[in-house]
């Protein structure tokens, strides 16, 4: 059941209503109640496999404890244990058929594929167990937690389809704090909400049906059309995901509970390196912590530094997709992080503040970012290679004019939410606010309003989260 869909909403009031009684009276039933509607929902998705997520809850939640009692190197060989133990489905389920892909290649064999379906959810809530693992062992989080604290924590349904990733720190000492209801965060998670309807249903999922049409032949349009394609892909993607996460982080700010920021304008960047410290917060932040620091980070001198940037980012680009269309989206990102680092020694730190610099950097990086999602939406390299072909032997700008008639809506969409992206943020954050002190009447306007327009760009069917196959 996703999250821009009716039924979702109906469903959720549904909810609400019982666990706002629980919320007053006992966290205990509170915290039993949303782990069993968290579970539903995980079966609700997954069906035959939903034994998987409470089985992982419990391995990793039994082990960690056991690891917590030890000291000195055994400490160390528990991690290691539990965090394969936790990579283990995660592997097995979404990399196998990828595995043996890979092998046919390499033997000029034809080992079958195996019959496999990926468990939705299972890359964030792996990543949720493994966090907790380690910040257990570095001492870096002291509760002591119980099991359905923990199971509550693994499950928790704002979070389970597509993250935002969120550490224990963050989720585990709000669910033991014992608080009224909080007007404000009500407030604040209608406002998300809203804000993500209006990126999921209202933008991205309308520009979804002109930028499926480019990537899935590309042949059959002008240089002009895919490039419009792959300008709106980039929009399409940060609007469903964006969007995605105003909604997890809205439900659960109505629930009482604060989630840190996903994304920070990540379109205003100037350089890439700026880029990953605002796009998908959660994720960078985990491989930044998780498994940059752990090579060694910045400590082992400029070539290691380098090494260590360009790999994680060759994993997070296996983390998104088992094929080698998301390694090399990976990998071109972090080739691009090893050099600006190596421009910002050799000149660019140099370079002064000026609007024309920053224009220009922005722009390159603009251009660089369009470049790449291409290799992250093709299904392989020759729809890349036509895409990249068409625009450079069938571009002409003349076309514009004839564009804009036929796709009137399209283009205006497109506009309007670049436009949305150069909203500063101090001015969104001054919307949030004005939204925030309205009469309820006057938000319930505004939701009927948005409501309405999601309705009116409605497509055939809802169509599901971008981020929901990770």
């Amino acid at each position: 059941m996703l999250f821009n869909t009716m039924q979702f909403y109906v469903a959720f009031v549904c909810f609400i209503m019982i666990y706002a009684v629980l919320y007053q009276k006992s966290r205990t039933l509170m915290t039993l109640y949303v782990t069993i509607v968290s579970t539903l929902f995980f079966y609700n998705a997954n069906a035959g496999i939903a034994w998987l997520l409470p089985a992982t809850a419990l391995v990793s939640w039994t082990l960690t404890r056991r690891m917590n009692q030890t000291e000195g190197p055994l400490r160390k060989r528990w991690l290691a244990a539990i965090v394969i133990i936790d990579l283990l489905p995660l592997i097995y389920f979404k990399y196998t058929n990828f595995g043996i892909d890979v092998l046919n290649t390499l033997l000029q064999r034809n080992f079958p594929f195996m019959d496999i379906i990926l468990p939705v959810g299972i890359s964030f809530y792996t990543f949720q167990a493994i966090s907790y693992s380690v910040d257990v062992y570095r001492r870096r989080f002291l509760l002591d937690v119980d099991f359905l604290e923990y199971l509550f924590y693994l499950s928790f349904f704002p979070l389970l389809l597509a993250g935002p990733i969120t550490r224990a720190e963050t989720l585990i000492p709000q669910l033991r704090r014992h608080s009224k209801v909080d007007p404000y965060m009500l407030n604040l998670g209608l406002f998300l909400i809203i804000s993500g309807i209006i990126k999921k249903n209202i933008i991205a999922d309308y520009i979804a049906q002109y930028n499926n049409w480019i990537f899935n032949d590309p042949l059959m349009y002008s240089g002009f059309e895919n490039l419009m394609g792959v300008f709106g892909y980039s929009i399409q993607i940060y609007c469903d995901f964006s969007g995605y996460s105003d909604m997890s982080i809205g439900l659960a700010a109505l629930m009482g509970f604060r989630l840190r920021d996903n994304f920070n304008f990540p379109f205003q960047s100037l350089n890439i390196t700026e880029f990953w410290h605002r796009w998908h917060i959660s994720l960078s932040t985990w491989f930044r912590d998780y498994m940059y620091i752990p090579m060694g980070g910045n400590r082992k001198g400029s070539g290691r530094t380098y090494f260590n940037n360009f790999m994680t980012m060759v994993v997070a680009g296996l983390w998104h997709g088992s094929t080698l269309m998301y390694v090399l989206w990976g990998a071109l990102h972090g080739a691009a992080l090893v050099l600006h680092k190596l421009c910002r020694k050799m000149f660019l730190d140099r370079i002064g503040n000026r609007w024309y610099t920053r224009m220009a950097s922005w722009i390159l990086f603009y251009l660089f970012l369009q470049v790449t999602w291409v290799f992250f939406r093709s299904p392989d390299m020759d729809i890349a290679g036509k895409i990249f072909s068409q625009i450079f032997t069938s571009f002409d700008i003349t076309y514009l004019p004839v564009f804009i008639q036929v796709r009137p809506m399209w283009t205006t969409v497109v506009v309007l939410a670049l436009l949305l992206h150069a909203i500063r943020e101090r001015h969104y954050l001054w919307l949030q606010e004005h939204f925030i002190r309205l009469h309820w009447t006057l938000k319930l306007i505004i939701m009927l309003i948005v409501v309405q327009l999601a309705i009116q760009f409605y497509t055939s069917s809802v169509q599901p989260f971008l981020y929901y196959q990770y």
